[in-house]
């Protein structure tokens, strides 16, 4: 087990008081960097800066960053899930280190694709059939893996397929809940 010990810490962030949103940040006595090229290889999506040396990842509209004393989260609705959340997230480095020799080690840097990248691959009719009010909000939540290309039913056409399949190389899935 990489992470043993480590203090948690739940807070509204600095920058937004009063929200209703918090952030959760553990701080560990082990230095997680050598799990970092694993996490990398195993989170789809996940923004590996080796130089930084951090790995930053979004999962369900949650910004999470994992740094070499530190894990993060922000943006939960609750205090009690920003504490599942980071405690997940330990489990996760945990399960990974320990499938260390079965997995390959990505030290790749990768970007997440821009909102318009996303909107230009979009049919662009405001059709209001994926629930969002524009192509434009629809193609944000895409980009934030908050909904995936096919929430889209323009997008099942058959003159769309092409635009579809583009879709799914490039955004991120959405990600299943941690913990």
């Amino acid at each position: 087990m990489l992470i043993e010990d480590y203090d948690l810490e739940v807070f509204t962030p600095p920058c937004d008081p009063g929200a209703e949103r918090f952030a959760a940040m553990a701080r560990l006595m082990t230095d997680i960097s050598p799990v970092l090229p694993y996490l990398n290889a195993t989170l789809r999506g996940a923004i590996y800066h080796q130089a930084a040396n951090t790995l930053t990842w979004k999962k369900g509209g949650h910004n999470l960053a994992f740094h070499p004393y530190e894990i993060a989260t922000s943006n939960v609705e609750d205090r009690t899930a920003a504490l599942k959340e980071v405690e997940g997230l330990i489990d996760l480095v945990n399960r990974t280190w320990a499938r260390r020799e079965e997995l390959t080690p990505d030290f790749a840097m990768r970007q997440r694709p821009t909102p318009m990248a996303v909107f230009k691959l979009l049919p662009g009719a405001n059709c209001k059939q994926c629930g969002q009010p524009t192509c434009w909000s629809f193609a944000l939540k895409l980009t934030a893996a908050q909904v995936q290309p096919a929430d889209c039913p323009p997008l099942r056409e058959p003159v769309y397929a092409g635009r579809l399949a583009e879709l799914a190389a490039l955004v991120v899935p959405g990600m299943p809940a941690i913990g």
